[in-house]
């Protein structure tokens, strides 16, 4: 089991960024595949974005695409999701997740193919 404690939310108004870290305790956080999902309030827990274990490769919802930028330091143990023009919609708890599932392809991973979750972290965008 990995644990995982996300940080840097916050309260920002539409158009300004904000970065999110996620630190993981876990020795070989090398081997698994990261992802940052989020949840509003009323609605389903939703994919943003996720990384392979090299970073190398990395998949983003459409609605964040071009906004939203995963990336990962395997030597701090640590993901990242770089917000920018942040509208209202994104408005929700984010949540960073870790999976080492290799029977899914990596881009159709999803809400249900992460097993360690961590506490969230509220990110509001006033209009």
């Amino acid at each position: 089991q990995v644990q995982l404690v996300e940080s840097g939310g916050g309260l920002v108004q539409a158009g300004g960024s904000l970065r999110l870290s996620c630190a993981a305790s876990v020795r070989t956080f090398s081997s698994y595949v990261m992802g940052w999902f989020r949840q509003a309030p009323g609605k389903e827990r939703e994919f943003v974005a996720t990384i392979t274990w090299s970073g190398g490769s990395t998949n983003y919802a459409d609605s964040v695409k071009g906004r939203f930028t995963i990336s990962r330091d395997n030597a701090k143990n640590t993901v990242y999701l770089q917000m920018n023009s942040l509208q209202p919609e994104d408005t929700a708890v984010y949540f960073c997740a870790a999976t080492r599932l290799s029977s899914i392809p990596f881009r159709a991973l999803n809400v249900g193919s992460f097993g360690s979750w961590g506490q969230g972290t509220q990110v509001t965008v006033s209009s």
